[in-house]
């Protein structure tokens, strides 16, 4: 079963709240939280205080991606704000897997992400204790790009790794997905689709979501 991630970076941020609410009642499956520190890409977001103070108002997994230098430090503070999933960049983290074990550790699942340009024997060693990968299809910082299509290939290449090590790790894909990619996104071996201005930017969030899945 596709899941589905609307990133609250394209929902408005003067409503948070009720937009988690929105996205909840038309069928998402988890809220993505890009989480940018203005450093490792060019842009600032929000944190965990903000993070905790919508926990309430949702059921959703928050699934937060960490576009950020020393991703380590943020790990008690997130896991505190109740988040479920947690990926970093293996472009920022010489020491992945102790990352990975020190986010395990908090009972969250752990993931690693892949900017379009780096290939996926960066992490091939890691695949077996990781619970997912997040391949960018998109440079990481903005959100509304273009998705671009040669990150195909890498979800086709990691998924055939997957399934030719018998490993249980999942094929997350954020940047650029929309109705009229996600067919070919889905075929390549994605499990989970993260979806900004193609879910937050529709009137009818529930249709966007349906016409995704």
């Amino acid at each position: 079963m596709i899941k589905i991630a609307p990133s609250l970076l394209s929902a408005d941020f003067s409503k948070l709240a009720e937009e988690l609410k929105d996205i909840e009642k038309a069928g998402a499956d988890l809220v993505h939280l890009d989480i940018m520190d203005g450093h490792f890409v060019p842009n600032l977001t929000f944190g965990a205080p903000i993070i905790k103070a919508l926990r309430a108002h949702t059921q959703l997994v928050f699934d937060a991606h960490l576009m950020v230098y020393n991703p380590e430090n943020y790990i008690d503070v997130l896991a505190e704000s109740g988040v479920e999933m947690l990926s970093f960049h293996v472009e920022v983290a010489p020491h992945a897997d102790r990352i990975i074990h020190m986010i395990k550790d908090k009972g969250i699942k752990a993931g690693i992400v892949l900017n379009p340009g780096t290939p996926i024997q960066h992490i091939e060693c890691l695949l077996p204790i990781i619970d997912y990968v997040l391949i960018m299809s998109v440079n990481p910082g903005f959100g509304g790009q273009k998705f671009i299509t040669y990150t195909l290939d890498k979800i086709s290449a990691l998924r055939q790794l997957i399934m030719e090590n018998n490993l249980s790790c999942l094929i997350e894909v954020d940047g650029g997905v929309n109705s009229q990619n996600v067919k070919e996104i889905i075929k390549a071996g994605a499990d989970i689709l993260v979806a900004g201005s193609a879910v937050f930017g529709q009137k009818d969030r529930k249709a966007a979501i349906d016409a995704l899945r």
